[in-house]
């Protein structure tokens, strides 16, 4: 501890102690802290590049040692023999793109033994709700609640959102809660027509030439100032 403490004091001014790690080198330090492995060799004397111990303290060239990088959405990764960055998003199943984005002014063609790199977390899928629309969880969401604020089952959630634990909601957490099935009215004696932007019964009844009082009795309990995109009514024949 005082041989330690001894060599922090000797750091000349502009220099400042650093402690090996596993995987150090000199010209890892050297990439790491931009300086030169020729400046750390000068202002280390004695110490012998091709045998740095673990916990071992030199001075790195340097007014005061730059910010250790951050990785807040994922992990580090020290760079083994064999590994490239193809190699690595295969392995932790994310993108080059999203690794290059993560370690900032990393040079892909020149990885270093040794290298400490940020591996970002895989980003999982935005879940599809083509029939739904999307819902963040909020404190004291449960399945049942939501089923019975939007009027569908619990199973047809559970369905909607394939591995979601029903038990182990997470606020923040986005589900998909699908529409209610409408049932399709009997039309016996017409055709069903899904019901388009600006389309009124009027409208409907004049395309198809067809009163707007016989559509009204083909679809018992339609409302005709509330026709909703997607609606399947029956339009009776004449």
């Amino acid at each position: 501890m005082t041989q330690n403490y001894n060599i922090e004091q000797r750091c000349p001014m502009g220099s400042f102690a650093y402690t090996i790690r596993s995987g150090d080198t000199f010209f890892v330090l050297a990439s790491r802290f931009n300086t030169t492995v020729e400046a750390i060799m000068a202002i280390n004397p004695g110490v012998d590049p091709n045998r740095l111990q673990v916990g071992q303290i030199i001075c790195i060239p340097g007014a005061m040692p730059p910010p250790m990088p951050t990785c807040p959405n994922g992990f580090f990764h020290v760079i083994r023999p064999g590994d490239t960055l193809f190699r690595l998003s295969q392995e932790f199943g994310v993108s080059v793109e999203a690794i290059m984005r993560a370690n900032p002014g990393i040079d892909p063609n020149r990885l270093q033994i040794g290298q400490r790199i940020c591996i970002p977390r895989a980003v999982p899928p935005t879940p599809s709700c083509p029939n739904g629309f999307f819902y963040t969880i909020r404190a004291g969401d449960t399945l049942f609640e939501l089923s019975q604020r939007f009027n569908v089952s619990v199973q047809a959630i559970i369905n909607a959102n394939p591995g979601i634990d029903p038990n182990r909601l997470q606020i923040g957490q986005t589900i998909c809660i699908p529409r209610p099935a409408t049932p399709m009215p009997p039309c016996p004696n017409g055709s069903f027509y899904a019901v388009r932007a600006g389309d009124t019964l009027f409208m409907i009844g004049q395309r198809f030439n067809v009163s707007v009082e016989a559509i009204i009795r083909a679809n018992p309990g339609i409302d005709p100032n509330r026709l909703q995109i997607g609606q399947i009514i029956c339009i009776p024949t004449r």
